[in-house]
């Protein structure tokens, strides 16, 4: 069942979605799905923000520097252990659900705002519906492999980005309700490259000329809680830093982990600055002449802008970026022969999207 359906016709009302966020590069996926179903008089959406990222340039100034209207929940759950976190979220979350009595839940990734989304919603028997659905980096050491695993085992509708991912669905036994839709953060680019041409300034703010410099990002918790690991990675970006230099958008955990282990970013050369918003980052990484990173969401970003990737892990769910040429293991001493990504989509994800969940949930929705 990988065909995409059309929207369904003679509806009485339109679909209550409530959509689960909570970090950066779910807001990225969330603002062309939310704009187009804004534009779409079959769809309601409530937006609930978990507040898992808590820092104002990656949280509440993405919302207003896209015209995003602001989550209708916000409930500012930060900090703690993986397990604290999720159930201060899931009971939040049960909260809501059982206050909007939606048609479905929407979450995006693999983050704990993710997790919790989904088991709120499958708890309570509301259909879960998993936007980058089947990505897998077959490391369950790394939580938000879980986090992917257990969110696709409890959904209803599963929405890939990726061959690669139907296919990793397949091999765990889940083939129905699994969707081949392009990439939400392909459509997002493409929106966001004309806005920060447009009213960012970052380049003449931080005094870059394009393409003479790299940017680096480092946030995730495998690298920033071993001093040995991030020691090694500053050492990493600041050998690359001899030759340009290494903008470097400091997450607070890599903020607070780099000073508790005595890591000084700025000896090493590498240009530490405050965390950016959306359209500076956009603009940054559009003309930059490489990335380092370790987030997965900008190992794409960066492939959208035609930029090469260092991915400072040792795997990646993203396996045709490597694939094709684009992105590397820091690992690994040199890119394939690189060629176009065709995985992606044409920037209109979002729309197919709607007309599969107009499909899958239109039914049910005429009935409550």
């Amino acid at each position: 069942m990988y065909a995409n359906p059309p929207h369904t016709d003679g509806r009485t009302r339109p679909i209550r979605l409530v959509s689960v966020v909570g970090a950066r590069p779910q807001f990225i996926k969330a603002f062309p799905f939310s704009k187009a179903a804004r534009a779409d008089p079959g769809f309601e959406e409530i937006l609930v923000h978990t507040g898992q990222h808590f820092d104002a340039n990656m949280s509440e100034n993405f919302f207003a520097e896209l015209g995003i209207s602001p989550p209708r929940y916000h409930f500012d759950i930060h900090g703690g252990s993986h397990g604290a976190m999720t159930g201060r979220m899931l009971t939040a979350i049960e909260e809501v659900l059982l206050a909007e009595k939606p048609d479905a839940v929407l979450v995006y990734g693999d983050t704990n705002s993710t997790l919790a989304g989904a088991l709120a919603a499958a708890k309570l028997s509301i259909p879960v519906v998993h936007a980058e659905a089947g990505l897998r980096s077959f490391n369950r050491d790394m939580p938000e492999e879980i986090n992917r695993i257990v969110t696709d085992r409890m959904s209803s509708v599963l929405l890939c980005p990726t061959a690669a991912a139907v296919e990793n669905l397949a091999r765990e036994g889940i083939t129905q309700s699994v969707y081949r839709t392009g990439d939400l953060m392909q459509d997002a680019t493409i929106l966001a490259t004309g806005l920060a041409a447009k009213h960012s300034n970052i380049l003449p703010r931080l005094g870059l000329e394009p393409h003479t410099y790299g940017v680096a990002t480092v946030h995730r918790a495998e690298n920033t809680d071993n001093p040995t690991t991030l020691a090694r990675l500053a050492a990493f970006i600041a050998a690359e830093g001899q030759n340009q230099p290494m903008i470097l958008p400091l997450h607070p955990r890599t903020r607070d982990a780099a000073k508790s282990a005595g890591i000084d970013f700025a000896r090493s050369g590498i240009v530490a600055i405050e965390p950016l918003g959306y359209l500076d980052m956009c603009r940054l990484m559009q003309s930059a002449s490489i990335v380092l990173t370790d987030s997965g969401g900008l190992q794409k970003e960066a492939y959208f802008h035609r930029v090469p990737c260092v991915t400072l892990r040792s795997e990646t769910e993203w396996v045709e970026t490597v694939d094709c040429g684009w992105n590397r293991l820091w690992t690994v001493p040199d890119y394939r022969p690189r060629r176009p990504i065709l995985e992606y989509g044409d920037g209109h994800a979002a729309e197919e999207i709607l007309g599969i969940l107009s499909a899958a949930l239109g039914t049910s929705a005429v009935a409550r």
